[in-house]
């Protein structure tokens, strides 16, 4: 959240500047095609918990054309729910017939196409079918959770009885109980999964439509990590964006999106230099920019910008750009 609200920021101002509307991330639509093309084909780094080598193996197979897909895909990349996944991608791509266990679940288990996912389909399957109310059900989730074999027996009593009552063929019954046992084990809260996949679709969106923007707030938010740096910098140049390398006369502590192809380099991911001393060499440079190292040294404060610092910057080529000057002293 704070990689996509650091985005909005940048992205909003330069729109604010150029008298275009701010984008409102919670008003962008939920079904864009774009965004699946890019979720089928896996272009998912630095996306929302769908990055991962397994969950893009994953999206690969199931080929996510709606919301509720990557609801499920939040969900099913798990341990347990895995052995689920292989049903799941049969029945979405029609290879095998899609079971509602019985007619009247079909509206439960549609989303899922007939999988048993989350915790709140097996309550739901347990008030449409045995007629439980809320708080029931409820406790059929924590006793199934639980696998206390005494309230188990009991409460298969109470389902098949309320199934049967309902019409249900009491095999029937018993065989979707068991079902709900053994997935009630894996089930998953939904709403906890809903928010998930919206954030993780809300990433996308912002990587797909303004990729030097959210790549330069992904960057920064990994910059103390410089394995992460590497990848995303790489991400960047496969998505054709440019990362400038550091410059003391152009970077900030944070990286910075320059415009839609160009990423300005954070100075804050130089080992060694933290937001202090950037934030005076920042502040110095205002006035005019440094024109060598001597002019470099004599303006920035020695207290917040030490040896340190100044060998941290050469050694991340930030003053490669300053002409070196004969006269300059040691620092």
């Amino acid at each position: 959240m704070t990689i996509i609200d650091h985005a909005l920021k940048s992205i909003n101002n330069q729109r604010i500047a150029t008298g275009q509307p701010e984008i409102d991330i919670d008003e962008i639509p939920l079904d864009d095609p774009a965004i699946y093309a890019d979720l089928q084909q896996a272009k998912t780094t630095a996306v929302f918990q769908l990055e991962s080598r397994g969950m893009k193996d994953l999206m690969k197979k199931v080929k996510p054309n709606r919301f509720t897909d990557i609801v499920a895909l939040v969900a099913l990349y798990r341990p347990g729910p895995m052995q689920l996944a292989d049903d799941f991608v049969k029945r979405k791509q029609g290879v095998e017939k899609v079971d509602y266990l019985h007619p009247s679940l079909e509206h439960v288990l549609e989303g899922t196409y007939g999988v048993m996912l989350y915790q709140e389909q097996v309550m739901q399957i347990a008030q449409v079918l045995a007629g439980y109310s809320l708080a029931e059900a409820d406790i059929l989730r924590k006793a199934m959770g639980k696998k206390k074999p005494e309230e188990m027996a009991r409460q298969r009593e109470v389902f098949i009885n309320g199934a049967v009552g309902n019409g249900v063929d009491t095999d029937q019954a018993d065989h979707i109980f068991n079902l709900m046992e053994r997935f009630a084990g894996y089930g998953f809260n939904k709403p906890h999964s809903v928010a998930y996949a919206l954030i993780a679709y809300q990433t996308a969106w912002l990587k797909h439509y303004f990729p030097s923007d959210f790549m330069a707030s992904v960057l920064s938010a990994d910059m103390q990590n410089t394995d992460k740096v590497i990848i995303n910098i790489d991400e960047s140049r496969t998505m054709g964006l440019v990362v400038v390398p550091p410059d003391v006369n152009e970077g900030e502590f944070r990286f910075r999106a320059v415009d839609d192809t160009t990423i300005n380099y954070g100075l804050g991911a130089i080992k060694g230099l933290g937001e202090g001393p950037v934030e005076t060499i920042v502040m110095q440079r205002k006035a005019a920019p440094y024109t060598d190292l001597y002019d470099f040294c004599e303006r920035v404060d020695p207290r917040k910008v030490n040896k340190r610092s100044v060998d941290a910057l050469v050694g991340g080529g930030a003053l490669d750009q300053l002409v070196t000057c004969s006269e300059a002293v040691s620092y």
